[in-house]
């Protein structure tokens, strides 16, 4: 499956945009290494990429909640760290994984279907927050 970028996904912050982007982009590459059969080295370094590329995202927008003192932000948080642990899971997995094809569809579902749904609700609901409720100047220097 392939994941398209649309309006729905904007947050309006052009950094974490930028950044959820290229997250999708990251899972998009997994699906055509998938269907192009590079096997999976090619896989597990992407996934590799988008379990650290997680983290700076995250750290990111972690410091932007907690500078415009966003409420959610512990909420937030746990939502990530539940990702990050989802991503260690499914890496693990991947390598003694007897059925490949099957479990890389997992992967790529789990993945996409997580950020694409955090998002359009929380990443979404916080970046309105921080529009409407924060110094745009220290938005920008913070991101």
């Amino acid at each position: 499956m392939i994941y398209n970028w649309d309006s729905t996904l904007e947050t309006g912050n052009s950094i974490i945009d930028t950044q959820h982007k290229e997250l999708i982009s990251k899972i998009n590459e997994i699906t055509l290494a998938h269907r192009e059969g590079k096997g999976h080295d090619e896989i597990a370094k992407t996934m590799d990429f988008i379990s650290d590329y997680t983290v700076l995202h995250f750290t990111a927008e972690e410091k932007l909640m907690n500078e415009c003192s966003y409420p959610e932000l512990s909420n937030h948080k746990r939502f990530h760290d539940e990702f990050k642990e989802t991503m260690k899971n499914l890496t693990k997995r991947m390598a003694s994984e007897t059925s490949p094809d099957d479990f890389i569809t997992t992967v790529i579902q789990t993945l996409g279907d997580w950020l694409y749904n955090h998002i359009k609700g929380d990443d979404i609901r916080m970046a309105a927050f921080i529009k409407t409720s924060c110094d745009i100047e220290k938005v920008e220097k913070t991101t």
